[in-house]
């Protein structure tokens, strides 16, 4: 097709994909497949000098959903316009210099993945919220959006205000909400827009969503001159606003600080999808102004994907330590954060049938914490499909599958290959023993030689033994029985960990190790002494005392005591009263300490170190370079601690 017929093309997909997303909640591509889209018609727009009227680059937002009620938007709602690179964005930066005539500055914020909504009050008193819509007309979601714990219902200002910001479906309760959903949800962003544009407000309710402001739109009877200003007030009037604020002088700050959120973004509660950096002076604004769809003075830096579309090949079945059977789906390579993506996890069976997927279909894959890939849902289904057929015998020892809840188990704990190597790598792995040395192929090298299967076998390993296995000389036997004896002293959580129990990570073996002061106490713990346990729930409780019901479990441990193993617990120093039952968040670059060790010298102290900033937190200890946090402990007249008082406190 030639650039006319092309441009045509490009319009009516982009179209159809906008109609897709945001008004029937169904995306049947990633949102880097649509910026490519978008950012080609942009293109070719401007190279062909016109744009067709029906153009999505010549509106801002999305038709109204049929069946809300419509609503004028008093202020005029605005897109962000966007950056591909740093180049760009160190144009745009001087380009707002030249503009205002000086040195500026710029805040930075998330850019976040969600929806937008307009809120109202007067006299303190919620009013009413709206959808952007098409930026000037939305739709009133009123009803809907009082049902978000996080959205004040009043506040302190008593004169007429709107602000603006994202409504969101945190990760935590994506996961939550897709663990009983009858069809799962797609991800985050779905969630929260099919939950605010649902005429059951009941239903609003049910998917947790929260609310993250970011704009005052109008404000009566005060002046805000900055948008540092607009972001204390922001939090003084009770609203949520993310953990990340900050001020940045030039293109060399502003790149540090967006690779450092971009390495980071996988691991926040919320999606986002790039940053926002906008002139801080609001007088400056005024005088840079709008185009008829974008703020001149703001802008969007987006990140590269992590989530992409691509065709589920086949699925392999693979054994887990526990016996578990996960399937995996093998995929048509695709390139997502920087690495070539071929598998991905399915997790189990029913999430197979939940998400409705099968082979030959297409299916939106997104990297969790930038590692462990996973097919999120559906995408579009194509020509050919075949539904994925579970197994019924193990595939790597040949025995029965057992059902149990939602997966798929081999029983055979003592002879299926797999799971014995798997169960050996995770307990000399860091967060366990920590055996130094033992890779998974020595595991395998020991398994064939002298048939060890379960860890405490390990500790009977000796030189002449060692001796018999290919490449093995003397200084490596030396180290790797001299880094055995070294972790038969292991903490209480680690051992917890290294046990192996379904369902129990790192995190929770640290809860229950601060919780259980000895393994009998853990062992003996019943089902409403663990479900009392913050994070803790009944699947989890469930997995441990079924764990230790297992006799073959209670002597693979004895036995790791009478082989030496003794397990230490810290010392809680309780005399410390600065810190005792006090919730402590810690922000900024200390000198003195790396946050981990800070973390664990105040916890065995007594205290609950925690990562956000809330009316709960008792105090927040300073370094260098703190950010938003900081900011929201003095709006929240929480105590602030430098590093030299936290050097004098400790010692008291």
């Amino acid at each position: 097709m030639d650039k006319k017929e092309r441009l045509i093309w490009l319009t009516d997909e982009v179209n159809k994909h906008n109609k897709n997303y945001y008004v029937y909640d169904n995306p049947t591509i990633s949102d880097a497949e649509y910026d490519a889209l978008y950012y080609e018609l942009v293109d070719l727009e401007k190279e062909l000098g016109y744009s067709l009227p029906s153009s999505p680059t010549n509106r801002v937002g999305d038709d109204v959903l049929e069946g809300f009620k419509k609503k004028k938007h008093e202020i005029p709602l605005y897109s962000l316009n966007k950056v591909k690179d740093f180049a760009d964005l160190n144009k745009w930066m001087h380009d707002m210099e030249k503009e205002s005539g000086k040195k500026e500055e710029f805040s930075l914020e998330y850019k976040y993945d969600g929806l937008k909504v307009v809120i109202e009050y007067n006299n303190g008193q919620y009013l009413s919220a709206t959808t952007r819509g098409n930026g000037t007309i939305g739709e009133d979601v009123t009803t809907q959006v009082k049902t978000i714990k996080s959205v004040p219902l009043t506040i302190p200002f008593k004169n007429r205000l709107i602000v603006q910001g994202e409504c969101m479906m945190t990760n935590k309760s994506f996961i939550e909400y897709n663990k009983t959903a009858e069809i799962p949800l797609k991800n985050p962003r779905n969630g929260v827009a099919g939950a605010v544009r649902n005429l059951d407000p009941k239903e609003t309710e049910k998917r947790r969503l929260d609310f993250f402001c970011y704009d005052v739109l109008l404000i009566e009877n005060k002046q805000i001159s900055t948008q540092t200003e607009m972001h204390k007030f922001i939090i003084n009037e009770g609203f949520k606003t993310g953990d990340f604020f900050k001020i940045v002088n030039s293109i060399d700050e502003a790149k540090e600080e967006i690779e450092k959120i971009d390495k980071l973004k996988n691991k926040l509660d919320v999606m986002i999808d790039g940053m926002v950096i906008k002139v801080n002076n609001c007088s400056v604004r005024d005088e840079i102004g709008y185009t008829n769809k974008f703020p001149k003075w703001a802008m969007a830096y987006k990140f590269k994907p992590v989530e992409l579309s691509t065709t589920l090949l086949d699925v392999a079945w693979q054994v887990g330590r526990t016996g578990k059977i996960t399937p995996i789906a093998i995929l048509e390579p695709i390139e997502l954060s920087g690495a070539t993506v071929s598998r991905a996890t399915l997790n189990n069976t029913q999430d197979i049938e939940r998400k409705q997927v099968k082979i030959n279909s297409r299916v939106f894959v997104r990297r969790s914490n930038e590692v462990i890939p996973e097919v999120m849902g559906i995408a579009e289904h194509g020509e050919h499909e075949k539904d994925i057929i579970a197994p019924s015998l193990c595939p790597s020892c040949g025995s029965e599958l057992k059902t149990i809840g939602a997966n798929l188990f081999c029983v055979n704990h003592k002879g299926c290959y797999e799971q014995i190597i798997d169960r050996l790598t995770h307990f000399v792995s860091r967060d366990a023993f920590n055996i130094e040395g033992l890779s998974e192929k020595t595991l395998m090298q020991l398994h064939k030689e002298f048939q060890i299967a379960y860890p405490y076998e390990l500790f009977k390993l000796n030189a002449e033994m060692l001796k018999k296995l290919e490449g093995f000389k003397d200084k490596k036997i030396t180290n790797i029985l001299s880094s055995i004896e070294k972790s038969k002293q292991i903490e209480w959580s680690n051992f917890i960990f290294a046990l192996g129990i379904l369902n129990i990570g790192k995190k929770t073996a640290f809860v229950l190790s601060k919780i259980f002061n000895s393994l009998d106490e853990l062992k003996n713990a019943d089902m409403q002494t663990l479900t009392n346990i913050e994070d803790v729930g009944e699947i989890v409780a469930s997995s441990i005392i079924e764990y230790f019901k297992d006799v073959d479990n209670l002597i693979n441990i004895q036995k790791l005591f009478d082989l030496g193993v003794v397990i230490i617990k810290p010392e809680v120093k309780e005399t410390n009263a600065n810190f005792t039952n006090k919730t402590i968040v810690l922000t900024g670059a200390l000198t003195n300490y790396t946050r981990p060790e800070l973390t664990k010298i105040l916890q065995n102290m007594g205290a609950n170190v925690t990562s956000s900033v809330s009316k709960n937190t008792d105090m927040v200890i300073v370094g260098a370079d703190a950010g938003s946090k900081l900011d929201k402990a003095k709006a929240l007249n929480i105590k602030v601690i430098y590093e030299n008082e936290l050097i004098e406190m400790l010692k008291k």
